[in-house]
């Protein structure tokens, strides 16, 4: 079955693991990787954190960050075997049900090109581009969902 969770305090390791395993599926090198290991590090003590499970095993986890109106999706990632068995889905609508509940009316975000499709069937668009936080130059798709809009949906 499943579920959803807050994080253990010893996850961290585990989490970010899970988060470069999801990551690298999108055919990305050992290099590229390692660029992006700090900014896709998990710190279980921060709040706004979910951890998807299967069946007691975990398989996904996303992360959210609030400030007034505006929310963003800091994380969402799912283990590369569990694609298409609902931790995305789920994981995503944690993200903007907590940031409705504590006062956002938009999600923004930063997506990989590979996910873009994902977040396009769950409500969002791309509103632009954004500079990578990990690969100087790389340019990323940035997405928003209107959450009183997704609630409608």
């Amino acid at each position: 079955m499943l579920r959803l969770r807050p994080p253990r305090a010893d996850e961290g390791p585990a989490l970010t693991a899970l988060c470069l395993r999801s990551k690298a599926s999108h055919g990305y090198d050992q290099t590229f990787m390692e660029a992006c290991r700090k900014e896709l590090t998990v710190d279980p003590s921060r709040p706004d954190i979910a951890v998807a499970e299967i069946d007691g095993l975990r398989v996904g986890m996303a992360e959210i960050s609030v400030a007034g109106d505006e929310a963003e999706l800091e994380k969402i990632f799912v283990e590369p075997a569990c694609y298409e068995k609902g931790a995305g889905r789920m994981l995503f609508d944690w993200a903007r049900t907590e940031a409705a509940k504590r006062g956002a009316r938009v999600l923004t975000f930063d997506a990989d090109p590979g996910a873009v499709a994902f977040y396009e069937k769950m409500g969002a668009l791309i509103i632009g581009r954004s500079p990578s936080g990990s690969i100087p130059g790389r340019m990323l798709p940035r997405l928003r969902l209107r959450l009183n809009e997704a609630a409608d949906a």
